[in-house]
């Protein structure tokens, strides 16, 4: 297993959507380790979408409260509520800013051998998920931030 290189707001990878996997192999095993290695190397608790280490396949981490684990092909099936909190991302290390977001998020996909899998939660779970499905498609937290905010987020990611 390998702690890989986050990669930083700027860096196109983040906003290329990734593509579906079709190969279970041992590279998408190996990929699979890595990401959790390299969200459980950070401290606090986080998400971690391929593309932020370089890798444009449709698969992402999560390590929340001790746990840990590994979607591949997710696609969101369901979402509740709403809950409102602060939002950041390891690719734009140290900035926060309030983001509104469903309470509860369910996905649905496969591990790294293909068998169906299905992660839900709430609250940061919720977020989590969202944030991380978002990755995937290109998207960032401070995409979905509205007038100063998003100025405000601008501004400091083009700071890092």
């Amino acid at each position: 297993m390998t702690v890989r290189e986050i990669r930083r707001w700027g860096d196109p990878v983040l906003r290329t959507p990734c593509e579906k996997v079709t190969e279970f192999d041992a590279a998408l095993a190996d990929l699979c380790r890595d990401l959790i290695e390299t969200v459980t190397a950070r401290e606090g608790r986080a998400g971690l979408a391929a593309n932020q280490i370089g890798v444009g396949l449709r698969a992402f981490s999560w390590f929340i409260d001790g746990d840990a684990g590994v979607v591949v092909n997710p696609r969101l099936v369901t979402t509740e509520g709403q809950q409102d909190g602060d939002e950041g991302c390891l690719s734009l290390p140290g900035l926060w800013f309030p983001l509104s977001r469903p309470a509860y998020a369910g996905v649905e996909g496969v591990d790294e051998n293909g068998k169906p899998v299905a992660v839900d939660g709430s609250g940061l779970m919720a977020r989590c998920l969202l944030h991380e499905c978002g990755h995937l498609d290109g998207e960032l937290f401070i995409d979905r931030l509205t007038g100063e905010q998003r100025k405000a987020a601008l501004r400091a990611a083009r700071e890092l």
